[in-house]
């Protein structure tokens, strides 16, 4: 899939791209030809992913921001466009793990974290990413929600909830500018092998077992399993999907 999807003379844009899912993503967009702008809250990731993709001769720049904050994202936005001279392709992707909580124990704060990030975030960045989009004749865009935007789960409602608005948010934009020339997909992994899951398990692998245990594949999904979905998504081989929900579970959902 990935080999035969190309992004020649695009510029690409990946939130969340410092490590896990973004950074396979942004090199996956390097390796399709474009030109990637790696964006995430934390620096030292985000420059480790441009110095991986200057390596392979590719050409990328590295962005800080917290999506959470429309000035950070505005100036992302403002800064890809400065550079490249325009936003073809983005991969929303910046989120963060809740607390493990039922709603009676869970915090306000945590709450108020994960909504920030995984749904006001994909918010603001359809929003600034969109209208840069409109000034040079369309783009897309995919989401990274999760399995658990379709499925419920215990101890997790607030990463739940957010996933779910994301689906919710990427039909809304698909719909609204579909005739612009804009694609708005999303991609739903189960669980994949990334620093997040590090930091949710405590780097215990037979908790990551455990978690696995119901799945038929069994196992992890890697980052790059998702980042090659996503640059079909993105690239010409998927120019009639639009609103589209990719689940990546293994078969987990169906059963």
């Amino acid at each position: 899939m990935a080999e035969s999807a190309t992004l020649a003379n695009k510029v690409a844009l990946v939130t969340g791209g410092g490590s896990g899912i973004g950074r396979a993503t942004a090199l996956a967009f390097a390796r399709a030809q474009a030109q990637v702008v790696v964006v995430d809250a934390q620096s030292e990731g985000g420059h480790e992913t441009v110095r991986l993709i200057q390596d392979t001769g590719s050409d990328a720049i590295f962005v800080q921001a917290d999506v959470s904050r429309a000035s950070d994202v505005e100036s992302m936005v403002r800064q890809t466009i400065a550079t490249y001279g325009r936003l073809d392709v983005a991969h929303n992707n910046a989120g963060v793990e809740p607390e493990m909580a039922s709603i009676s124990e869970s915090s306000e704060a945590d709450w108020d974290r994960v909504i920030a990030v995984n749904l006001k975030g994909i918010w603001l960045c359809l929003k600034y990413e969109i209208a840069a989009m409109l000034q040079h004749g369309g783009g897309a865009l995919v989401n990274t929600a999760s399995v658990v935007g379709f499925l419920g789960q215990r101890d997790m409602a607030s990463y739940v909830a957010s996933k779910h608005g994301v689906l919710g948010l990427t039909k809304a934009a698909a719909l609204e500018y579909a005739d612009a020339g804009i694609r708005v997909n999303a991609v739903c992994p189960a669980i994949v092998a990334t620093p997040m899951l590090d930091r949710f398990t405590g780097g215990d692998d037979r908790v990551a077992s455990a978690l696995t245990a119901g799945y038929p594949v069994k196992r992890l999904i890697d980052p790059q399993e998702v980042a090659d979905a996503v640059l079909w998504l993105c690239s010409e081989r998927a120019s009639y999907l639009n609103g589209h929900a990719l689940v990546l579970d293994g078969g987990f959902s169906i059963q």
